[in-house]
């Protein structure tokens, strides 16, 4: 499992704000206690517009940061479970490919039935730090399938996964990443791929058999051999000719009726029985009548092609057309055949929306959302200490102004008083000032510090005068002017300090939030083109995520706007009190000590 800190600030930060957004929910049966998590997943055949029920189905279920959470899943994938409909029966199930890193995953699962028009489920369970792996390739594939080729190995020669042993034994193409379902090959007009009969490649007239594939082909293809099979005198193929899609058998051929568009993936297939059909992105484009007889010889793929070919299969049955048009139709980008539901928490009976949301955050994104609750915690605590001292201060200056107001003329020094140790270390922090019990003489008070600042300059300058030539010269003052003016100043600096914490906030927060969320709609849409899952139940979640950072930025900026903003005036008005005190107070000592 993953131990990184942005997990556990993910962990941490689900808990707190999913719990408050949690509501109860009917409890579904759960299959397996030692699993944490599952998923609903729905099988809606409406979209395929199918009209029979199909069974023992191999489904594509595409996985990236949109509609999975990669932080609650072991690295490999090995505690993912499938799980029927009424869940209880385990699936089939195999995992194509697995990137925790890049959070991506194909896995191929059989379906036990498809219903037509109706939305059937299962159930994906995930969350098992003990659970080992439990692929089962050979399994996922029913009896019919004799030859399944994934391109999904580092071996030069395509393997076959159907569990029937039907490996290529010639390969010249080039097989790598970046294809329509995880990796593919590549054939460049001279490359081919060559399977060896075998008595389970055999095709017998009677049953009939199928193949399909996803094509791209990189320019209009006048001569292409996309599957051929040769027995003896005997041969039957898959072609593009001129650029249209045709299949052949001896002398017979398809009607030549619709174009191979270049530059983007289709999905083809051939059935052969007593007609051979040819699909096209799942709909019947054309067919011949034909007299089979049985095949069993070599099997060449892509001899003169130009392009890309993916999922490649044979079947030693003719497969329906509602079969075809799920397979077109639940693997291809714009796949509509698997919706994926919230994670549901065991014994939760299920999220809210907003938990699903906080699920499918990146890590990018949990890392600039740590930040900002960082930067929250710390403009909310100097919002509280500012609220604490400025209150003080305002209320300390009310009762100073108070006393001093009583005041003649000649009691003008009444209220100072010597400076101690603690007067001392409360007036440099601001934390005493909020905090300190002990007020005997308004020590928390700005006017009562600019008052003692212009009593010590008297008192200092009268210390060995006596008290019938104590007096003040216009030049003295002026230096004792200063030295308010000074104290003022400082004063100020103290009732601002810290408040450019949040200016930061303010300005900051939107900005890293808006990072986070550019960062997570990139990861978003690089998993979504690698896995080929374009359809809109799959972005919105990952978008949805996105924006949870500029969410968590909005959240640090406007508390600390509103802070700023209210703190701010209360500072400007203590301030302009210690204008005014100022100018009154050196008037006052004026007339006091003038000649």
């Amino acid at each position: 499992m993953k131990t990184t800190f942005a997990k556990r600030i993910k962990t941490f930060s689900i808990f707190c704000i999913t719990a408050l957004a949690l509501m109860p929910g009917l409890s579904h049966a759960w299959w397996n206690a030692d699993w944490d998590t599952r998923k609903k997943l729905t099988l809606n055949t409406a979209q395929a517009a199918t009209k029979e029920p199909l069974t023992q189905v191999p489904v594509l279920v595409r996985l990236h940061t949109g509609n999975f959470d990669f932080g609650n899943v072991k690295d490999n994938g090995g505690d993912i479970r499938f799980v029927a409909e009424d869940d209880k029966t385990p699936l089939k199930y195999h995992i194509e490919k697995f990137d925790a890193v890049n959070e991506m995953a194909i896995v191929w699962v059989q379906v036990p039935k498809l219903t037509p028009g109706k939305a059937d489920t299962i159930w994906m369970y995930y969350g098992n730090s003990k659970a080992t792996p439990a692929d089962d390739v050979k399994a996922t594939f029913d009896a019919n399938q004799i030859a399944v080729y994934h391109f999904d190995g580092a071996d030069v020669l395509p393997q076959d996964r159907s569990g029937k042993g039907n490996h290529a034994n010639q390969s010249n193409t080039k097989i790598g990443d970046g294809s329509l379902i995880g990796r593919g090959a590549t054939f460049d007009g001279g490359n081919t791929i060559t399977v060896p009969a075998s008595p389970t490649l055999k095709f017998v007239a009677a049953q009939g058999f199928t193949v399909s594939a996803w094509i791209k082909t990189a320019v209009v293809q006048n001569s292409a051999v996309l599957f051929q099979q040769l027995d003896g005198v005997n041969s039957i193929s898959l072609n593009i000719s001129g650029g249209k899609l045709i299949a052949a058998f001896g002398t017979t051929e398809t009607p030549r009726t619709m174009d191979v568009a270049p530059g983007m993936w289709h999905h083809v297939a051939l059935t052969a029985g007593q007609v051979m059909t040819v699909y096209l992105d799942g709909k019947e484009i054309s067919q011949a009548p034909v007299t089979l007889s049985d095949m069993q010889g070599d099997i060449t793929f892509g001899k003169g092609f130009t392009g890309e070919m993916d999922e490649l299969k044979l079947s030693n049955v003719a497969r329906s057309a509602d079969w075809i048009k799920v397979e077109a139709g639940s693997q291809g980008a714009d796949a509509l055949l698997v919706g994926y539901g919230q994670d549901e928490a065991n014994g939760s009976g299920g999220t809210s929306y907003f938990g699903t949301i906080l699920h499918s955050v990146t890590t990018d994104g949990w890392v600039v959302i740590g930040i900002l609750i960082v930067m929250a915690i710390i403009s909310w605590a100097v919002m509280g200490l500012k609220a604490v001292v400025i209150g003080r201060v305002k209320k300390s200056n009310k009762a100073f102004l108070n006393e001093y107001s009583k005041l003649s003329v000649t009691e003008t020094a009444k209220l100072d008083q010597a400076d101690d140790e603690e007067d001392a270390e409360i007036e440099n922090s601001q934390l005493l000032i909020a905090l300190y019990g002990k007020h005997d003489h308004y020590q928390d008070s700005t006017l009562y510090r600019i008052y003692h600042t212009g009593m010590q300059e008297i008192k200092n300058r009268f210390s060995n005068v006596e008290a019938s030539q104590q007096y003040l010269s216009p030049q003295a003052i002026g230096s004792i002017k200063a030295s308010l003016d000074a104290t003022l100043v400082r004063e100020n600096q103290k009732l601002s300090s810290l408040m450019v914490l949040l200016t930061i906030a303010i300005s900051g927060g939107p900005f890293l939030g808006l990072l986070g969320t550019v960062v997570g709609v990139m990861i978003t849409f690089a998993a979504i083109a690698a896995t080929g899952d374009v359809n809109v139940a799959a972005i919105a979640p990952g978008i949805a995520a996105a924006l949870v950072a500029t969410v968590a930025g909005l959240a640090v900026a406007i508390p600390a706007l509103f802070g700023y903003n209210y703190l701010g005036s209360l500072i400007k008005n203590t301030s302009a009190d210690m204008h005014i005190f100022v100018d009154e107070y050196i008037s006052r000592i004026t007339e006091t000590y003038s000649r």
